[in-house]
């Protein structure tokens, strides 16, 4: 920022305060006030403080700041939002409804809220961030805002099918899988009781399925009633990748539950072109055992096998064996049976008991079942249950029996041995954390999905839809800036460092150096990327007046520390929207 001295021909010259920045490789210059008619030792006073020395009483007596708005993290986000060209993609001209919609995703990531929180926080009397000032939206309302989200889902199919041609391909892999929020309310048609993933099964829920790219790109999303099962889900992605992606080949990857063997049959079979990367579960491997199509020995010098059974005809079976997963699974086993038998025994101990005594067949078989039904262990155990006595043990063959499988997964798959090696194949299902991170990011830790207020089905949809946009801004965002943040920069390195594809992926030496130091390379702190946001959010709006009137209010954004600078810089974006 600096004061310049312009000539106006036959006129006096023309003082003005203006500020240098960078715009990609361009720097470009702006008026921020005009300053002629101030006096000549104010202007030279403004002069010294902008050279950094000391402000004199003078002027500091001559501006008060009208307002201070929080901005670097509006322009951090905002910013990439535009740079990615999400605001063309949602709408090609510029508009209210649009302007709302971007109000309402970058919200999700700044200060996630409900919608009438954030019809507050955009107010003019309460503004709390410069994202309503830079949008133009502080008079929002509500109602405005529930129209723009009716808006934004009318044009869902249409964007989701725009950032297909982004990030999909022919042949590409596409990884789906499901998740569940639960609701404060009953008067939803989409919620249901079902199976909840958030522990919450005294509320109705909602189920949603993502789609993304190989890398955990979200493309698409779909919202289905709480209590659809996961496989049931599936046929309309395969529609939405056949039709309306109008992709000829691509490969899919779900979990065990997801893609199951009904589903395999009953819908990816009847799709020429589609392929599929998923798992079998544990009863279908414990049968591969028995029939000795699978030999467990195999892994007594390597950890993957590939297989062939006549039971999968036309398939590719990869069995892998995994040591720490085998360690972790005998642990929680054993932690599960001893939590069990904890509880058997107060109920074998009221059987027991002088007064008010357990008894009865049905009072003692609820008891137990309540225990079995909470830890999910009544496999391995042996029960006695009479009228006046209850007795237990371990059921130690079934115990083994399960403990020979510990650690052992079987990859199956319809792709050809020429197209994917059985190492890609594995590493391709394990792509699918990807998806389990993205729902982390989605229902707690940034976007906060849950829990959902909205009543009416569509508005549900356009809340979810809006999350899984700013999920997709979060996702470059987090690409940009991993070399200052805990995560890991250097992929390549660490590829070369894993032992093999069944192993633990490791981190490379830099993500290590990262961990243990707490620094970047050029010895600035490490954040996570909420902290960072938080960091940047101290780049300030401030409106300036001048006491005396001779000049309109003007507006200075404060100068980024070289960490904040740094930034923008990976991010690609200026503090000037």
């Amino acid at each position: 920022m600096y004061v310049a001295t312009i000539p106006n021909r036959n006129s006096p010259p023309a003082i003005l305060l203006r500020e240098s920045y960078r715009e990609g490789a361009k720097v470009r210059n702006r008026t921020l006030a005009n300053l002629s008619r101030w006096p000549a030792h104010k202007i030279e006073s403004l002069r010294a403080v902008l050279r950094g020395e000391t402000a004199p009483a003078a002027l500091e007596q001559g501006f008060e700041i009208v307002r201070t708005l929080p901005h670097g993290h509006v322009a951090a986000v905002l910013g990439t939002l535009r740079r990615l060209g999400l605001d063309s993609v949602l709408a090609t001209k510029r508009s209210r409804p649009r302007d709302l919609c971007e109000a309402m995703i970058v919200g999700r990531l700044i200060e996630p809220r409900s919608k009438l929180a954030l019809v507050r926080s955009l107010g003019e009397q309460t503004l709390s961030s410069s994202l309503a000032q830079v949008l133009g939206v502080s008079d929002a309302n509500a109602d405005e805002l529930y129209e723009a989200m009716d808006w934004l889902l009318e044009r869902q199919e249409r964007i989701e099918t725009a950032l297909a041609k982004r990030h999909l391909t022919e042949g590409t892999l596409v990884l789906y899988d499901v998740s569940s929020t639960y609701f404060e309310g009953r008067h939803c048609p989409l919620a249901r009781i079902g199976h909840s993933r958030d522990g919450r099964f005294d509320r109705p829920q909602i189920v949603f399925g993502l789609l993304t790219d190989a890398e955990g790109c979200p493309v698409a999303t779909e919202v289905f009633d709480g209590n659809t099962g996961d496989p049931k889900t599936v046929l309309a992605q395969v529609k939405k990748l056949r039709e309306r992606f109008s992709l000829e080949r691509v490969v899919l990857v779900g979990d065990r539950g997801m893609i199951t063997s009904a589903r395999i049959e009953e819908d990816l079979k009847q799709a020429p072109g589609l392929e599929w990367i998923t798992a079998l579960r544990g009863p279908a491997i414990r049968k591969l055992v028995d029939t000795g199509a699978l030999d467990v020995s195999l892994f007594d010098v390597r950890d993957l096998a590939e297989i062939s059974s006549p039971d999968y005809p036309g398939e590719r079976l990869i069995v892998c064996r995994n040591p720490l997963l085998a360690a972790e699974r005998k642990r929680k086993r054993e932690d599960l049976l001893q939590a069990t038998e904890k509880e058997l025994e107060k109920v074998a101990v009221a059987t027991r008991r002088g007064k008010n005594s357990l008894h009865g067949k049905d009072k003692i078989g609820l008891r137990v079942g309540r225990v079995l039904g909470r830890f999910k262990m009544g496999k391995h155990f042996k029960l006695q249950i009479a009228d006046e006595r209850f007795g237990y043990q371990r059921n130690q063959d079934t115990i083994a029996q399960e403990a020979a499988l510990d650690g052992i997964y079987v990859i199956r798959t319809s792709v050809a041995l020429a197209t994917l090696s059985p190492e890609d194949a594995v590493l391709s299902y394990k792509r699918l954390a990807h998806v389990e991170q993205a729902f982390r990011s989605l229902k707690t830790v940034d976007i906060k999905l849950r829990p959902i207020h909205h009543h009416l089905a569509d508005r549900v949809r356009a809340h979810v839809f809006i999350c899984m946009l700013a999920y997709y801004v979060e996702w470059h965002m987090r690409r940009a800036l991993a070399p200052i943040l805990f995560e890991d920069d250097d992929k390549p390195s660490a590829a070369r460092r894993r032992r093999s594809a069944v192993a633990k992926a490791l981190r490379s030496e830099k993500a290590d150096r990262k961990a243990q130091t707490k620094l970047t390379a050029d010895g600035s702190p490490v954040h996570s990327f909420q902290t960072l946001l938080e960091d940047l959010a101290t780049v300030a709006k401030n409106t300036l007046q001048p006491k005396d009137g001779s000049a309109k209010p003007f507006e200075m954004i404060t100068n980024p520390t070289h960490l904040q600078q740094r930034a923008l810089d990976l991010l690609g974006v200026s503090t000037r929207l």
